[in-house]
């Protein structure tokens, strides 16, 4: 590893791009120290710690601590993410965008133009919903029209901002901008989440205590990353075999290829989308200062993921079966709509391809669709325990972290995806890759 690492240091193209990278990384570290002007940090900080939401803990951790400290990048990149979640979905359902995608690069442009506004625009609706939420129990100095202006302009700039900085790391640098700057953020909380962790398992504890407890810690994180490595690599080929045919003078075709049909094929979006319908009315119930009475406030504990899996309240766990039904719901939707058995079997027809065994046109698609079924459910199994481990540790051993399986799956997906990215930048000048090493 070090030996490449040397050998990529060597390129000029690779090592320019590779610093540049870091320096904007740089530059994203510091903005998550700035605060946004009129803000009182030491009343948002006992605000923040006096919650027991996981979803404002994981917030924080997508936001490198930005979040918490109230700086003027806060809001993170999640308006862009949001924004391209919700361009992909549009582009299914609205035939202009769809007819946009197929226009090539022009047409690529314009969905991206439009994503940036969509994306300036959730910002600009997050910022004033702190602003005014926040600001009405003491978040601001003063509240008043000047202070919440100023808030929300600098947290919409914020995550624009980080959205430019993104955009010039995937033009300018190594891998895709806003995946690394996503990953940046959470790997600087890592250090300090890791450190709870030992101090409150480890450190004081009788030496054979100690070391077992920090043997269990590690045995635990590597097993979640080999997970997801298996995860994220698990793909299902399925063979085509193609039909020779006279074109001219020349007998073409008769090759095999293959249709690579990953096991993950969602990615993280199932469980993104099942933790933001979980915590959306626990956010917006603390927005409004609303603990909730009754039968309700039982309902947000349920929903709370800090509840669950305590053997004091099992009932709240209730709230986790309903967390596993919905990954499980989103990975099935997701796949549906960036999946199409039946677009893939038409044009394997049209180029005179075909499965072996299986006849061309709908039993090909069904054959698509059953195998398709198959390994989503093994992807949102693997999805799911990936999710659900630091949940049980975190209720039955009070292991409270910010990160978990959600974050090990969004950094191990993009450190494998730049490393694949390096690793081809090498191999056209006859370097050994990453993955080779």
């Amino acid at each position: 590893m070090l030996t490449t690492l040397k050998n990529a240091f060597r390129i000029k193209e690779i090592r320019q791009k590779i610093f540049f990278t870091l320096a904007m990384l740089v530059v994203i570290r510091i903005g998550s120290q700035l605060p946004v002007p009129g803000v009182n940090t030491a009343y948002f900080a006992q605000w923040f710690e006096a919650q027991t939401s996981g979803a404002f803990s994981f917030f924080d951790a997508i936001t490198g601590g930005s979040f918490a400290s109230m700086g003027v990048l806060a809001l993170g990149i999640n308006p862009y993410i949001t924004s391209s979640i919700i361009m992909q979905l549009l582009t299914i359902a609205i035939p202009k965008l769809e007819e946009m995608q197929r226009d090539g690069e022009d047409g690529r442009k314009k969905i991206v133009a439009i994503t940036r506004y969509v994306t300036v625009a959730l910002a600009l609706i997050q910022s004033t919903a702190m602003a005014v939420g926040f600001g009405r129990q003491g978040y601001l100095t003063e509240y008043n029209a000047i202070n919440v202006i100023t808030a929300i302009a600098a947290l919409t700039a914020g995550s624009a901002f980080l959205m430019w900085i993104g955009e010039r790391i995937t033009e300018k640098g190594i891998g895709n901008g806003i995946s690394i700057v996503l990953v940046i953020n959470i790997i600087s909380r890592l250090p300090q989440d890791l450190y709870g962790l030992f101090e409150q398992f480890v450190f004081g504890k009788a030496p054979a205590t100690a070391v077992l407890a920090a043997v269990i810690i590690i045995a635990i994180i590597v097993a979640m990353v080999i997970l997801v490595i298996i995860l994220n690599g698990g793909v299902r080929r399925i063979p085509v075999q193609y039909a020779k045919k006279v074109q001219g003078r020349k007998m073409v075709g008769g090759q095999t290829s293959s249709i690579p049909m990953k096991v993950n094929t969602s990615g993280v979006i199932p469980v993104i989308f099942a933790q933001s319908i979980m915590q959306f009315p626990i956010i917006i119930c603390s927005f409004v200062g609303y603990s909730g009475t009754g039968v309700w406030a039982e309902i947000l504990k349920g929903l709370n993921s800090d509840n669950w899996c305590k053997p004091s309240q099992p009932v709240y766990t209730i709230g986790l079966l309903l967390y596993i039904v919905l990954i499980v719901f989103f990975a099935y939707f997701y796949t549906s709509i960036t999946f199409n058995p039946l677009m893939i079997a038409d044009n394997m027809k049209k180029q005179g391809g075909f499965i072996p065994g299986i006849r061309p046109g709908k039993p090909t698609s069904d054959y698509l669709n059953k195998v398709l079924n198959y390994i989503v459910i093994i992807g949102a199994i693997g999805l799911i325990i990936v999710s659900v481990i630091p949940f049980i540790f975190n209720g039955v051993f009070g292991a409270s972290v910010s990160f978990g399986g959600t974050s090990l799956i969004i950094i191990v997906s993009v450190i494998l995806e730049t490393m694949k990215q390096v690793e081809s930048q090498m191999m056209v000048r006859n370097y050994k890759g990453f993955l080779e090493s």
